[in-house]
């Protein structure tokens, strides 16, 4: 049976940021230095498992993405879609991807809170 069972979590859902939330990522993602980086090859499955690893560790991450202008924003859509995360940021060659950990316990980064 392929199904994940009631007491497994199935994969993350796609993570839907609000502008203060990219605002708040971006401003903790100033620090920190690309983990991953991507150049000739492209969007490989090797990529994809180093980002979703460093997703899985850390949460906020940053990919330095060496390719034309054109190409970056694609790119970072395609690794978002992958790794089930969401865009915090994309200046110039870096982006920044966040996906919060499955376990509510273990994460780290608290997004602002919504006024409803």
């Amino acid at each position: 049976m392929d199904r994940p069972s009631e007491h497994e979590p199935g994969p993350p859902a796609a993570v839907e940021l609000t502008g203060s939330d990219r605002r708040h990522l971006r401003r903790l993602a100033h620090a920190l230095d690309p983990v991953v980086q991507i150049g000739a090859g492209g969007v490989t499955s090797g990529v994809i498992a180093a980002l979703d690893g460093a997703l899985r560790d850390h949460e906020l991450v940053k990919v330095r993405i060496a390719r034309e202008r054109d190409e970056r924003r694609a790119i970072a859509d395609a690794l978002a879609r992958e790794t089930r995360s969401a865009i915090a940021g994309l200046v110039g060659h870096v982006a920044a991807f966040y996906r919060p950990a499955r376990d509510p316990e273990r994460r780290r980064i608290e997004l602002p809170r919504r006024r409803d």
